[in-house]
């Protein structure tokens, strides 16, 4: 192996994409993995500085780009030098379904989903 070369699933777990390597070669053999466009089936891929990986990471895609090989699994500052992110902002919800606020005094009290559960009642019996 040559020097700053390391296995992928070594680096992703040393730079903190995955929680433990086991996992980190788990999402290699899953194919959730490309280095540089080409889609990685073995978790004994060697990746270089400069190289860019695309993960699919739990319904995100993240891109990063390999700065250098990582010597242990660090806090996160020491891990964050260990790659550049490249991955895009994510896009802006739409503006046109704005999410309801609810006011504490909103709510309907206890009696009142009662009453409405019995008037529901009432009115299935009768149709």
């Amino acid at each position: 192996m040559a020097a700053g070369e390391q296995r992928i699933d070594k680096w992703l777990f040393f730079a903190r994409v995955c929680k433990s390597r086991s996992l980190a070669q788990k999402l290699t053999l899953s194919g959730a993995v490309r280095v540089n466009r080409e889609k990685i089936t073995h978790s004994a891929r060697l990746v270089r500085p400069g190289d860019v990986l695309t993960i699919s990471v739990a319904d995100r895609i993240r891109v990063l780009k390999v700065l250098e090989a990582g010597t242990r699994r660090g806090p996160a500052p020491e891990a964050a030098l260990l790659f550049e992110d490249l991955t895009p902002p994510p896009e802006p919800r739409a503006a046109s379904a704005p999410e309801p606020q609810v006011e504490p005094g909103e709510r309907p009290t206890r009696r009142e989903r009662e009453e409405a559960r019995r008037y529901k009642e009432a009115w299935s019996e009768e149709g």
